[in-house]
């Protein structure tokens, strides 16, 4: 593609992406629910950073970064979208499509390699929203959408052992939150305490099972689905279908005739086939895949177990030796869950332990502090 024409071609793509970046910032604007608010300002900011690479590809070429762009049929077309959030995501994906499509075509003409490189992570990119954007639509669970933008995939048996570890962390940190303001407010009487902390703790497990069966859940039928979509495809046209497959190790690297063969390979065993796309487009295979069983036992148990720990002082203890007990015991276990943490993250487990604490120490002190003045005020 000559230079002028190359150009040309990145100014549209840098309006494109713009365009992206006002229709999730304008959702994130328009969200209530905090969790979703902050999934479209994140795709907003990847959408951003992909104009800022265009942009920075531009100038590498000699262009100008235009000051303003024409191009937001995106955002219009989202914004006239009637109904709920289900269909403002089809509509999301239909104009995701498109983009995806614009790129594959340029993949097929462009052969200039920087220009190339940055379509292949924008491409790859936009299939990672394209998970995201279908965890909200089959569950409309912001949390599943949530932790995939955080953690991207939860790997084999670490699915549940992560799940063990958040679980314990999400039910000691609830539950010494409400023991330290009970704590304060009644001055330590272990029956108030005991029951508000047993209560707290029911109700976290089950929120935290409920969830986690919920998210599987919805894993699950998100690539049952994908499984049914490339079957169709395959069959309505098994050579686009093959093409298809090809595109994604040529954006991994893969030279051209040796993706070609792969994908011929492949299309030979249609079950491994469509296995193998549904892996590609979601990042995602079935073994990968959480049992939603699993998932909801191990996420209660474990909020229960970590839910329990602050409360053990007061089965035996009552006043300030209680509340000073259940604080050295709960101190000592965020230390041991944030150490605990560093099993499914790349931090060191005195680092992660040694936050986890002072996280722990504040959280305890300032609802320590809100209870002492809420009892005086009911006093």
């Amino acid at each position: 593609m000559e230079a002028q024409r190359l150009i040309k071609t990145i100014e549209r793509n840098w309006a494109l992406e713009m365009d992206g970046v006002e229709m999730y910032a304008a959702l994130a604007e328009r969200e209530r629910i905090p969790q979703r608010k902050t999934i479209f300002r994140t795709l907003s900011e990847v959408e951003r950073h992909h104009a800022e690479q265009w942009a920075a590809r531009l100038r590498a070429l000699g262009g100008t970064v235009p000051t303003t762009h024409s191009g937001k049929a995106h955002a219009i077309r989202v914004a006239d979208t009637p109904g709920g959030l289900q269909q403002i995501i089809l509509a999301i994906k239909e104009e995701e499509r498109r983009d995806v499509a614009t790129y594959l075509h340029q993949m097929q003409e462009i052969d200039d390699e920087e220009t190339a490189a940055i379509l292949r992570q924008v491409i790859l990119d936009e299939f990672a929203h394209a998970h995201v954007l279908d965890q909200l639509y089959v569950a409309c669970s912001p949390r599943a959408a949530l932790d995939y933008l955080s953690r991207h995939q939860r790997q084999g048996t670490g699915s549940w052992i992560g799940d063990a570890i958040y679980g314990i962390n999400d039910g000691l940190g609830a539950i010494f939150g409400i023991v330290s303001g009970v704590s304060g407010a009644t001055l330590g009487n272990s029956k108030f305490v005991l029951l508000a902390g047993l209560a707290g703790m029911v109700a976290s497990a089950l929120s935290m099972g409920s969830g986690a069966y919920l998210a599987a859940k919805s894993e699950r039928e998100i690539y049952e689905a994908e499984l049914h979509r490339e079957r169709e495809a395959l069959g309505a046209d098994p050579t686009a279908a093959k093409e298809e497959l090809a595109i994604f190790y040529r954006l991994k690297g893969v030279p051209e005739e040796d993706a070609r063969k792969i994908a011929d390979y492949l299309a030979a065993n249609p079950d491994q086939f469509l296995k193998t796309m549904a892996a590609e487009k979601l990042n995602l295979t079935e073994e990968a895949l959480s049992n939603p069983i699993t998932a909801a036992l191990s996420g209660s148990i474990s909020t229960a177990v970590g839910a329990f720990i602050p409360i053990i002082p007061f089965f035996f203890l009552g006043g300030v030796p209680a509340v000073i007990a259940a604080a050295l015991i709960s101190l000592v276990a965020h230390f041991a869950v944030g150490a605990a943490k560093s099993l499914v993250t790349v931090r060191s487990w005195w680092s992660s332990g040694l936050e986890m604490t002072i996280v722990g120490a504040v959280e305890g002190v300032v609802t320590y502090l809100i209870g002492i003045g809420l009892g005086h005020v009911g006093g």
